[in-house]
């Protein structure tokens, strides 16, 4: 593991009020975080479940014409699936909670004021495809613009769609950009060989394969194909699932990317989710679909208390990466409960690297 030259637990569900008396969060977590001119913007996907309880019941938020529903289902028509998902008679699943974002400003990305976590604007669910919530932003710099990727939960699945911005105050949809089920989308922050990349991770149903990681490329940031498989050096550590984490980072070397993997596998017995890891891996500059250069195994594992305990245990989830002199400020989801980052030596890190 990497040697954590700083740890910081930044932002926590109590820290935050809920969107109306109906709710509870239950968590702020797996952040989008930049760079701006007028600091840096913690983009944090805040989850709401229903604070209400009712005997033999399971309450399940939606969003619906700009607020929250509530669909009270019997619980013998539902079987749990984990803290996150029941499955209704039909095979349809559901989550049980739902989320939205808030754009948080921090003046070093090391510290959050109270007074700026109340000022956060919001970014709320507003179409058909984002009626179970929006979650896991991730944002790059582009031609001048701020572009998110977000994942898209509705009844037709989980999709990720694409908004941008200026100012982190208004923002502008794109829509479904990978349709279900896709997740954990990152843009590069430059073109490569003339067209935009971006790193995307399908979930099939049926596993043909170990978990994978693919690449795409588009001339417009709307439509996206050449579509290849990216092979990432795994282990156990990873042999549940794989995705991107951090958009890349560019370095001497390459491109430097952070990414996540999971433990549980698919025939697994056991209702937990398994862990959570971060790892590296060096993408050549030229060709992303190159890896020239991984990490040895996970560069980062649970391990504080916010880390192992939480709403799903044992979690470190990478999603945003921000250098500052030689140092790396990681931000990660943790115990699908909180907000962190962890300050590494970029040094460290690239000594750490073993060349394919």
């Amino acid at each position: 593991m990497l040697t954590r030259l700083e740890n910081k637990l930044l932002l926590r569900p109590a820290d935050l009020t809920p969107t109306d008396e109906r709710l509870r969060i239950v968590s702020a977590f797996n952040p989008g975080v930049i760079d701006t001119d007028d600091g840096v913007a913690i983009v944090v996907r805040v989850a709401e479940a229903v604070a209400e309880r009712r005997d033999g019941h399971t309450a399940l938020p939606r969003w619906h014409e700009g607020g929250i529903v509530i669909d009270w289902l019997a619980n013998d028509a539902l079987r749990p699936v984990d803290p996150r998902v029941v499955e209704q008679r039909d095979g349809r699943t559901r989550l049980t909670f739902t989320s939205h974002l808030r754009i948080v400003r921090s003046g070093d990305g090391l510290h959050v004021d109270p007074a700026a976590i109340k000022a956060a604007a919001r970014f709320d669910p507003a179409l058909l495809y984002e009626a179970f919530g929006v979650e896991d932003p991730r944002i790059t710099k582009l031609d001048g613009r701020y572009w998110i990727t977000h994942v898209a939960v509705s009844p037709h699945g989980a999709a990720t769609a694409l908004a941008s911005t200026t100012d982190f105050a208004s923002f502008e949809r794109h829509g479904v950009i990978f349709p279900p089920e896709n997740k954990d989308v990152v843009l590069f922050p430059q073109k490569v060989g003339g067209r935009y990349v971006a790193m995307h991770r399908p979930n099939p149903r049926t596993h043909f394969s170990p978990p994978e990681i693919w690449l795409a490329y588009s001339d417009d940031l709307m439509h996206w194909g050449r579509h290849t498989p990216l092979t990432v050096p795994g282990g156990q550590w990873s042999a549940g699932r794989i995705g991107g984490g951090c958009p890349p980072v560019l370095t001497e070397r390459g491109w430097l990317v952070i990414y996540h993997g999971n433990d549980r596998t698919v025939d697994s017995e056991e209702a937990h989710v398994g862990s959570y890891f971060g790892a590296a891996v060096l993408l050549a500059g030229d060709d992303p679909s190159r890896v020239i250069a991984h990490s040895d195994g996970p560069i980062i594992a649970p391990q504080t208390d916010y880390e192992v305990d939480g709403f799903v245990p044992n979690v470190v989830f990478p999603t945003s990466a921000v250098e500052r002199g030689g140092r790396l400020l990681v931000y990660y989801g943790a115990a699908d409960t909180a907000t962190a980052v962890v300050v590494w030596s970029v040094d460290e890190l690239m000594s750490r690297m073993v060349d394919c």
